[in-house]
């Protein structure tokens, strides 16, 4: 999964920035390699090059290259939020003030740990969150919290009843 800052896979460049251009081209065989990642990040290279139809050392030299130029930039565990105490999960939209400092606006949302996701959006929000909480009051501190931070005028919060799916990958 490709998300910022946590997810199945690969996360991207931090919120509102945009990952850097990879050096020379990404051809089909990279592509399979990162698909297969993306399903399977913990994958030995002996199985991708036997997936891939290339010998282990080709495909080390390959996967290092795709992270050297930030296409892939970590691997990461997915855990079930609901099993470490994390059984309410909101989207906030975050609805900045005409005068706002986005880097100081981004640090402060990151510095809230229940954050797990920020993407900067086009629309009435300049920015959509994914948090996490143990429970509703959790979520009410933290949508306070955000509504405290400098640049933001107010937020829209949509609480998730269920979540179908997450993070496709492969």
């Amino acid at each position: 999964m490709i998300s910022c800052p946590t997810g199945a896979g690969p996360a991207p460049a931090p919120c509102g920035r945009a990952p850097e251009e990879p050096e020379g081209d990404i051809d089909a065989v990279d592509e399979q390699l990162i698909s297969l990642l993306r399903a399977n990040g913990r994958a030995s290279y002996a199985e991708l090059a036997r997936q891939v139809g290339l010998s282990a050392p080709s495909v080390h030299e390959r996967v290092g290259k795709l992270e050297a130029a930030g296409v892939i930039t970590g691997y990461q565990a997915v855990v079930d939020p609901a099993s470490v105490g994390l059984g309410v999960t909101a989207l906030v939209g975050v609805i900045e003030s005409d005068q706002v400092d986005d880097t100081g606006l981004e640090e402060a949302m990151a510095e809230l740990a229940s954050v797990e996701d920020c993407w900067r959006v086009a629309g009435s929000e300049g920015y959509v969150l994914k948090v996490r909480v143990p429970d509703i009051r959790a979520l009410e501190d933290t949508i306070s919290a955000l509504n405290r931070i400098r640049g933001v005028a107010r937020t829209r919060t949509t609480v998730v009843l269920s979540t179908k799916w997450e993070g496709r990958r492969g």
